[in-house]
């Protein structure tokens, strides 16, 4: 964290307690800006928001100040967008550190600035942050409403990753709204869209876009099927195997978030025994793991264990969740 405030602060974009003095903006910032940028994103896939919001917000008001400074006008977008893309960023990190309050208020100000820079794509992964934000507590509807409209207004300037990206997250809401149906065809339209990606034609953003998160979409619907319907519980458990043996060795947050899923698939597929040796694992990786998130996720298990409470282990696991969710109170 330290290195990377002091590549910031080297750059020109980030003063220690005072302000960046304004100077005169060139192609050279910007790229700075955008390398700073990804050198957070890493640390926060690997280690989770808890750990960075301070300092990734500290960094995105700061580059805010950037869009008074003088700069030649065809650099006035490229400027606009990456001040777009370090709020989005304090706002995912906001989110995964449970401090909604601030997410929604860098969502909206990176909402604001993509919009003026004309970059729709980048208002559409700002949108898909907040539709996460909703999804995580538990305003699907709302969630739903979001994504939708980002579709409509995306037309055909949407590439394929982010349609996959936008299907799955409004598979994961109208299944948790009960539309299991709905959610199943939708995964299908996530899924054609995943074969289309060309890499090389997708934004550098969307770089963190792989199979493991097309696949973890089909675990939580799999799963909201399983609560409603037990013989669909295997398949949940299949498809949280597999988003776990896709994601990348880098993004430690989705696999756990993962684990965390495939635990309660377990539950959900009376295998009790399983479901306790990946949940013992799960929350030992979430004392080290900076993002409430992770935690919200391993108390939720709370509701897919009720039927095995009979189970000495299960039980046992139980207080430990409850114990959790009271310190966290």
């Amino acid at each position: 964290m330290a290195g990377i405030a002091a590549v910031a602060a080297g750059a020109g974009l980030l003063g220690g307690n005072e302000l960046v003095q304004p100077r005169r903006i060139g192609t050279a910032d910007i790229a700075r800006l955008n390398a700073v940028l990804e050198l957070y994103r890493s640390v926060d896939r690997e280690s989770g928001g808890g750990l960075l919001y301070r300092e990734v917000a500290r960094f995105a008001e700061s580059v805010y100040r950037m869009l008074d400074w003088s700069h030649p006008a065809g650099l006035t977008s490229p400027l606009i967008a990456a001040v777009a893309t370090a709020r989005q960023l304090a706002g995912w990190t906001a989110l995964d550190a449970g401090r909604h309050a601030d997410a929604q208020r860098h969502f909206v100000a990176g909402e604001r600035a993509a919009l003026a820079a004309g970059d729709v794509p980048l208002v559409a992964m700002i949108r898909y942050a907040q539709a996460k934000q909703l999804q995580h507590l538990r305003h699907n509807r709302d969630a739903l409403a979001t994504l939708q409209l980002t579709h409509a207004q995306l037309e055909t300037r949407a590439t394929p990753a982010t349609k996959a990206l936008l299907w799955g997250a409004e598979a994961a809401s109208v299944a948790a709204l009960g539309d299991h149906q709905t959610a199943v065809k939708t995964l299908g339209k996530a899924s054609d869209q995943f074969e289309r990606i060309n890499k090389e034609r997708e934004p550098t953003r969307m770089g963190f876009y792989d199979r493991g998160e097309l696949l973890a979409q089909y675990g939580r619907v799999y799963r909201d099927m399983a609560r409603r319907d037990s013989k669909y519980a295997s398949e949940a458990v299949r498809w949280g195997r597999e988003s776990i043996a896709a994601f990348a060795a880098g993004n430690a947050r989705s696999a756990v978030l993962n684990e965390v899923g495939l635990c309660s698939a377990l539950f959900l597929a009376d295998e009790p025994e399983q479901a306790i040796a990946i949940g013992n694992r799960v929350l030992e990786k979430s004392q080290v793991m900076s993002s409430k998130r992770v935690i919200d996720r391993v108390i939720n298990l709370r509701r897919d264990l009720a039927r095995h409470k009979e189970l000495p282990e299960v039980a046992a696991f139980d207080r430990v969740l409850s114990a959790r969710a009271a310190a966290g109170a």
